[in-house]
């Protein structure tokens, strides 16, 4: 099989492709020849060193992948060679041939590619948790995305038009026209300052819902402008990046720049801050699997699509991580090999 390694935290030309023998599937697992694997900005931060759930490096990440099943292991029921499918391995998805249990895999929908496949699991499983498990968006609700034109954030928008929400979304000023074409209301450019901008949105009522990946002080900033019963959801620290490499310096300076939520302030301000780590939550499969089942229908409604950008080789890995630290992207990036 060939991978693509993490040989040393650093800049994206650390990621090499190596070979070595094919997996064998033991009891409950399938094998899975993969057709392509996403790109997540968690496997940007493990790349630099700045991701504490990544394996040791030298390491393979990635948490998804599509391909078609080539081996079936013994106790596996519901799956048959040939088939078409996704996973969400806890990393090792940047491969060619996938071993996983059974439990971690999906059947794609009939109309729905490769492509679609390995960039639905992680960002949709994500804002769908953020907003209807964590969140409890209703109908007519605010909601407030950061980074609105990456993967999540497209996932969020498309899940918050099932329910008739206002749509509020930072981006970069060039993704603004095809932020309102997906629906989003109200884009805030996201190199400005964006509290002010929201403000005038919300007025003095507040947003209903913020989901925010950022960290540091933007969390602060956000809870001030919850609504009464207003949500925010943490997940991920993206402002601990400082680009292509590590900067531990950078990295403590934000992390000491988020603000400690006392439980008693929460109460009396009735706002609500939750936090979600996909990878946290991979092995509570009743928590994931009916809202699969619900994402699945969704997309066979056509209600949401996943939105793939551009598609690298293994061997040009370094170009995809490249591509997102440069901020190019608008929804996936992924790898095939």
């Amino acid at each position: 099989m060939r991978q693509v390694w993490i040989t040393k935290a650093g800049a994206p030309d650390v990621l090499k492709v190596r070979e070595s023998a094919d997996p064998e599937v033991a009891h409950g697992q399938v094998r899975i020849r993969v057709k392509a694997a996403g790109i997540n900005f968690a496997d940007l931060m493990a790349r630099v060193g700045l991701y504490p759930d990544a394996p040791p490096i030298p390491c393979v990440v990635g948490y998804e992948a599509s391909g078609v099943i080539d081996q079936v292991g013994a106790g596996v029921t519901g799956f048959v060679e040939g088939e078409r499918v996704f996973g969400m391995p806890k990393f090792g998805a940047y491969t060619d041939t996938l071993v996983i249990s059974a439990e971690q895999v999906q059947k794609m929908p009939e109309a729905m590619s490769f492509e679609e496949a390995a960039a639905l699991p992680v960002n949709y499983i994500t804002a769908h948790t953020m907003m209807f498990v964590q969140g409890t968006v209703r109908p007519g609700s605010s909601i407030f995305i950061h980074s609105a034109a990456g993967g999540v954030g497209i996932a969020a928008i498309q899940l918050a038009k099932t329910r008739g929400c206002t749509i509020i979304g930072t981006a970069s000023p060039q993704k603004h026209d095809y932020l309102r074409a997906q629906g989003v209301h109200h884009p805030i450019d996201s190199a400005a300052d964006w509290a002010p901008q929201l403000r005038q949105i919300v007025g003095e009522r507040g947003v209903d819902l913020i989901l925010d990946p950022v960290g540091g002080p933007s969390w602060k900033r956000g809870y001030d402008l919850l609504a009464p019963c207003g949500r925010l959801v943490c997940f991920g620290l993206s402002a601990a990046a400082a680009g292509n490499t590590r900067s531990l310096f950078h990295a403590l300076m934000q992390v000491l720049q988020v603000k400690k939520f006392n439980p008693l302030d929460m109460m009396s301000d009735n706002k609500t801050i939750s936090g979600c780590n996909m990878g946290h939550l991979f092995s509570h499969l009743d928590l994931l699997t009916p809202q699969f089942s619900e994402l699945m229908r969704l997309y066979n409604e056509g209600l949401i699509k996943p939105h793939v950008d551009s598609t690298f080789s293994f061997e040009n890995a370094p170009q995809a991580h490249q591509f997102i630290h440069d901020r190019k992207a608008i929804g996936k990036v992924l790898l095939t090999p």
